[in-house]
């Protein structure tokens, strides 16, 4: 069977920690969608390390890892992460598995993408300029290069006409950028990358299933980043939600079992687009410089704001989420007061569901306020020893959202996991 870890918010909810955290219980993990755009955040030895293309079981060598069909793949990133994970003593080649499906970000896809963010003037959406919206509008358009296509002696004909494709859409953003320094890093990365476990991911992943091995499917970014259920279109270009683990993997939905949704404890969001409950005043930067709220992959401060239940309902709702885990309730230990929005006002009108366009909705939030537990959490290890206010806040987010909070993530490291 396949349990799935995912994304709640607007991403940054700490998951690279919890799939680490839970990686020791199962046989794989596998990356089912996104691209290097998303940083997963894991302390190794004590040391900091994020990792945007391989998933975040890799650090524990009895672990297999895949890379999905349904993750858009930066060769150069991949190597240069490799080679990091290579530092700890890890032998990549032995336990990292990508599928022959998965697209690849060529160096015009990152052109591409910055010439589309210039052109958009007041209206950028935030994007991490790495090519990962064009190389999904290759793979719908059915223009990709793929992984198992490095294999084929007629790829390098495959990319000069992709190439030439891209330099035509260039020429017409009148958009011009030497990309001959990345395109000589590229090829020696997929020279790297041909190195690798090339695999038939799907049969791969289901012959593992076969056998009884327990699989975890990783997710990237967020809920409300979905392309087709998130705040568009400030968004990312794929599904973020479960049934992606379906499409990314090449599962069947019976697979799914455990959905574990990831919610911090308040909300922050990268980047432009809506976000009802953001603070731009004190308690905000206190969140922020609490909370250490910067971008793991851009290093953009986050902007930062109080839970959102309305938003955290309706993704457990889309993804069928059967238990939580809430990171970061450490940084509310220091507040004397919390709020949860547990309402949208909308013209004069009170609702509780995420309206179809919230960019077009001038929304203000209904509160709930909640006494702080003013007690320092990181050292606590059970849940006998949570402060009764944070027991209570939480008790209030599982009766809302109709899905219960099983583990509280308290401080970064990786001991600091309460199970309830």
């Amino acid at each position: 069977m396949v349990d799935v870890i995912l994304g709640l918010q607007w991403g940054d909810e700490g998951k690279g920690k919890i799939v680490d955290y839970f990686a020791p219980s199962y046989d794989i993990i596998a990356r089912f969608q996104g691209g290097p755009n998303a940083g997963h955040t894991l302390y190794v030895e004590g040391k900091k390390m994020v990792l945007h293309q391989i998933p975040s079981g890799i650090f524990h060598q009895n672990t297999l890892n895949l890379i999905g069909n349904g993750v858009v793949l930066d060769p150069i990133t991949l190597k240069r992460e490799c080679d990091a994970v290579a530092a700890f003593g890890i032998d990549v080649k032995k336990n990292l598995f990508i599928s022959e499906r998965t697209n690849i970000i060529v160096p015009t896809h990152r052109a591409l993408d910055k010439a589309s963010e210039m052109q958009k003037g007041d209206s950028k959406i935030g994007s991490t300029l790495k090519g990962i919206g064009p190389a999904y509008m290759d793979k719908t358009g059915r223009n990709a290069v793929r992984v198992g296509d490095l294999l084929d002696k007629h790829f390098t004909t495959q990319y000069i006409k992709l190439r030439m494709k891209h330099q035509k859409l260039l020429d017409n953003f009148h958009f011009i950028e030497d990309i001959s320094a990345w395109e000589e890093e590229f090829f020696e990365a997929l020279d790297f990358l041909r190195t690798l476990n090339i695999v038939n991911g799907e049969y791969f992943i289901n012959e593992q299933i076969r056998q009884g091995k327990k699989v975890l499917a990783e997710g990237a970014q967020g809920s409300m980043l979905d392309i087709d259920f998130g705040t568009f279109p400030f968004v990312t270009s794929s599904n973020t939600i479960s049934a992606g683990v379906c499409t990314g993997l090449g599962v069947s939905p019976k697979q799914i079992r455990e959905v574990l949704g990831v919610t911090k404890a308040y909300c922050t969001r990268v980047g432009s687009g809506p976000f009802p409950t953001e603070l731009n005043d004190a308690t905000g930067e206190e969140l922020r410089k609490t909370g250490s709220e910067f971008g793991a992959t851009t290093g953009r401060p986050r902007r930062c704001g109080w839970i959102d239940l309305v938003a955290l309902k309706y993704a457990c709702m889309i993804n069928g989420v059967t238990q939580m885990v809430m990171t970061k309730a450490d940084v509310l230990d220091g507040f004397d007061t919390l709020q949860a929005c547990t309402a949208y006002t909308i013209n004069g009108q009170q609702t509780q569901q995420v309206p179809f366009q919230l960019t077009r909705a001038a929304v203000t939030p209904v509160y709930q306020s909640f006494p702080g537990w003013k007690k320092d959490t990181t050292a606590i290890q059970d849940a006998a020893g949570l402060p009764p206010e944070m027991s209570g806040y939480i008790g209030f987010l599982n009766k809302y959202v109709e899905a219960p909070v099983k583990y509280v993530s308290n401080g970064p490291g990786r001991e600091q996991i309460v199970r309830l």
